[in-house]
């Protein structure tokens, strides 16, 4: 599975970006665009014009609380608000051909999202959806080494943050999941059972599903928002094989029978895979910055963010089902 991004290469002409967004992560958006190599930081944008203009500042590039002030300025943008006004403020860029990276989840509905995706493919543009534990070095490394999984399980617990509460825990957290899964399956979705409850917010905060493919994997995933640390990690058991990542700490374990040469029981061998850890969001973006410039097809097309998005409200939908 090609899961390892491409790096970017050399311009002789600067790619002109902008942020629109500039919270927790749009401000990682803007540090790691202005750093780039033949890269321009031309503008970041927010409702709050103190912080816009805090983060322009500090990057040296001009502030806006107009996200259509950027149109004709840049050739790509990031789009990192809140996802209920992701269609509103993309719609503009996509039909001024702007190139465009999407923080997931793609959209609050199939419906906007698949506008989302007929805008981009109408402007014939690069359009990535931030799924950005695609480019988490471990689970990169992981996907190079897990073939033919067939029972898969995912823990992705974290203690409470006031962000992104605009969305459940299944659209926020495990949807990330979803995606990998899907990812390393390969297999079309046969069925969906799920549970779940909210606890400090109006929307589900911890969530359990499971996710049976028609090759006969299943995968079982947790998430929670709620938990007094932060715990993530994916076990795959494939084809006498199992596989154990921490995302945290990147360390990838793997057993296996060894066959005996006096016959006896086979020796169970463990081993461990070095992982060379990176930030993945700064892989992601140079991922992005590289699609931009080759017209290759970034690995989270918006066609593959809309089908975690697919499955992540089916997921809401079971959930809904057994509170009722």
């Amino acid at each position: 599975m090609a899961l390892s991004p491409n790096l970017p290469t050399s311009g002789a002409k600067p790619l002109r970006v902008g942020v629109v967004g500039v919270g927790y992560l749009g401000k990682l958006h803007a540090r790691i665009y202005a750093a780039m190599p033949d890269v321009e930081l031309v503008g970041v944008v927010d409702v709050d014009a103190n912080a816009a203009r805090d983060i322009a500042a500090h990057h040296g590039c001009t502030a806006y609380t107009d996200a259509n002030k950027l149109i004709g300025e840049v050739d790509a943008v990031s789009i990192v608000v809140p996802t209920s006004a992701h269609l509103e403020v993309a719609r503009p860029f996509l039909e001024n051909g702007i190139h465009m990276l999407m923080e997931k989840p793609l959209a609050p509905s199939i419906e906007e999202g698949q506008k989302l995706v007929e805008l981009a493919d109408r402007a014939d543009v690069i359009f990535q959806v931030g799924h950005i534990e695609r480019f988490n070095a471990g689970v990169m490394m992981l996907a190079e080494q897990a073939m033919n999984p067939r029972f898969i399980e995912v823990h992705r617990l974290g203690p409470f943050v006031a962000r992104a509460t605009d969305v459940d825990v299944v659209t926020d957290l495990m949807i990330h999941d979803i995606d990998i899964v899907m990812e390393l399956v390969k297999s079309p979705l046969k069925n969906v059972a799920a549970t779940g409850i909210p606890v400090v917010t109006d929307h589900v905060d911890i969530a359990n599903a499971r996710l049976e493919f028609e090759n006969g994997a299943v995968a079982n995933v947790t998430a929670s928002r709620v938990s007094n640390k932060k715990f993530r990690r994916i076990r795959i058991f494939g084809d006498a094989h199992y596989y154990g990542l921490d995302y945290i700490e990147q360390k990838l374990e793997i057993s296996y029978a060894q066959k005996s040469a006096d016959g006896e029981w086979p020796k169970i061998v463990n081993q461990s895979v070095d992982i060379q850890p990176r930030p993945p969001l700064d892989t992601e973006l140079e991922h992005f910055v590289r699609s931009v410039r080759t017209g290759q097809p970034p690995l989270v097309t918006g066609r593959v963010g809309l089908e975690a998005l697919r499955v992540a409200l089916l997921v809401r939908e079971k959930i809904h089902a057994c509170m009722t």
